[in-house]
């Protein structure tokens, strides 16, 4: 492994020089707002940088490329700052920051979205949704673009779009050496393939242009039950999910209501719920959720709402720099064993906000072939995740541990790997079993475009040799 230099080392000249070259601002430890800069969605994540460049367009990002390089710096990048291992920020290195590049265009002519590399999703659909327009992306408005994207993207509207790397037309990139590309199914077709699932490997996307799809509004919301039915509903769950049309999305999980503005009999109490998602006709969803209302839930929150609403469902509960531990693996089955651990441990969730998730990865997800984009579980029923979540540092080890033993319990009736939009920096055998098949062809186009490993704070894919 390649020694990085520390920015500590460099003469104050040289990154006085390199700041003339940016139209964004640098910002170092001795500055006031350094502090509030390196700050990221995760409060569990403490990592103090040498320097950040807070990029404003792509000249400033191809300086940015190339001054690390030059001066041999460990480079991380930045643009929502929501990964949960804090892989957007490093320590003494140089972080590359694109929260400064926003915009998004919309072009009626054809559904398409341009969005900046810096974006939030958020910002997105507020955009998008005048037009009536909408992109699949995650659950969580705060969420960047960037990472969520060139990781693979599940969310509400995966079963009847699939992800959102399923809808990702075109990208702009700067790469290691400096340069700037255009990638999309005629031009660099190999590195267009390798961003959409494999992360940040390959280079820095200024821009994104995606397929938007004609949803205006929704059908959704929340319905639990007691968490001691947890067995019985994830049984149910598993049958009636795999049989239902694309239209219909709902993630099931085990979750404790922590507070407003969930009704006060339900607070601090255990639940197995499901989070549904409907693009549709109130007459099809409600002959569809008939087999729900037989479940007898005990708090049921179901209606129309515009999309950006459900997006910003959860995001008052989780709001930045809380503490997060996250564990992850995909699913194929819901079997008796299962059902028993997610009981378990269900029943005993350590804070109000620490839960479990299972996506769904079936419907127009489940269509796109497991070698046409790097992401290699289209074969998966499910993309779990378990989180630890307090606003109290002095809750780490307590999440940490409930995450690590919920996650040892169900691991053995994985499918071996996981999303890695979910993973915390696990180590190299986590991010080889994640990519599956598809690792070492990535590995070949990690040599061809970065073949010093230069964009490697990430779920890194190390250059073929």
């Amino acid at each position: 492994m390649i020694m990085k230099n520390s920015v500590k080392n460099l003469d104050a000249i040289i990154i006085e020089e390199f700041a003339t070259h940016l139209r964004g601002n640098i910002v170092r430890p001795s500055d006031v707002d350094y502090n509030e800069t390196r700050k990221v969605y995760n409060g569990m994540i403490d990592k103090r940088p040498g320097l950040f460049a807070m990029c404003e367009d792509v000249a400033d990002v191809m300086a940015s490329v190339n001054f690390g390089r030059y001066n041999n710096l460990l480079l991380a990048v930045r643009g929502g700052g929501h990964n949960g291992g804090g892989l957007g920020i490093c320590d003494d290195g140089l972080v590359i920051d694109l929260s400064g590049i926003k915009f998004v265009r919309v072009d009626t002519s054809n559904n398409t979205v341009r969005v900046g590399g810096g974006n939030l999703w958020g910002e997105v659909d507020h955009a998008t949704h005048p037009f009536g327009l909408a992109i699949p992306a995650g659950i969580i408005s705060t969420t960047g673009v960037g990472g969520l994207t060139l990781g693979g993207g599940v969310g509400h509207l995966s079963r009847k779009y699939g992800l959102t790397i399923d809808n990702l037309l075109e990208a702009d990139m700067v790469l290691a050496d400096g340069s700037f590309v255009t990638v999309n199914a005629n031009q660099n077709t190999d590195l267009f393939w390798a961003i959409r699932g494999g992360g940040g490997n390959f280079g820095i996307v200024t821009s994104f242009k995606f397929q938007a799809h004609s949803i205006k509004n929704v059908i959704g919301g929340p319905t639990l039950w007691p968490i001691e039915r947890t067995e019985e509903i994830m049984e149910w769950y598993h049958k009636f999910i795999q049989n239902a049309p694309d239209e219909l999305n709902g993630f099931i999980a085990t979750m404790v209501i922590p507070g407003p503005p969930f009704p006060e009999y339900l607070h601090n109490k255990q639940f197995c719920g499901i989070v549904w998602c409907y693009v549709g006709g109130q007459d099809k969803f409600n002959e569809l959720f008939k087999t729900v209302k037989e479940l007898n839930p005990i708090f049921e929150h179901v209606g129309e709402m515009p999309y950006p609403s459900i997006q910003t469902l959860f995001d008052g509960l989780l709001p930045h720099g809380l503490q997060w531990y996250w564990r992850a693996d995909f699913f194929n089955e819901l079997g008796s064993e299962v059902r028993a651990q997610h009981l378990k441990f269900g029943s005993n969730i350590p804070t109000p906000l620490s839960q479990m998730h299972l996506y769904p990865i079936t419907g127009a997800a489940s269509r796109v072939g497991a070698e046409d984009t790097p992401w290699a579980y289209r074969d998966a029923k499910y993309a779990g995740v378990i989180v630890g979540v307090s606003p109290n540092p002095k809750d780490a080890n307590k999440i940490t541990k409930w995450c690590k033993e919920y996650w040892d319990a169900l691991h053995p009736f994985s499918s071996g790997g996981a999303y890695s939009n979910f993973m915390m920096d696990e180590g190299q055998e986590r991010v080889k079993a994640s990519y599956k098949h598809n690792y070492n062809r990535l590995t070949e186009i990690k040599k061809k475009y970065d073949p010093a490993n230069l964009f490697n704070v990430n779920q890194n894919i190390k250059p073929s040799n």
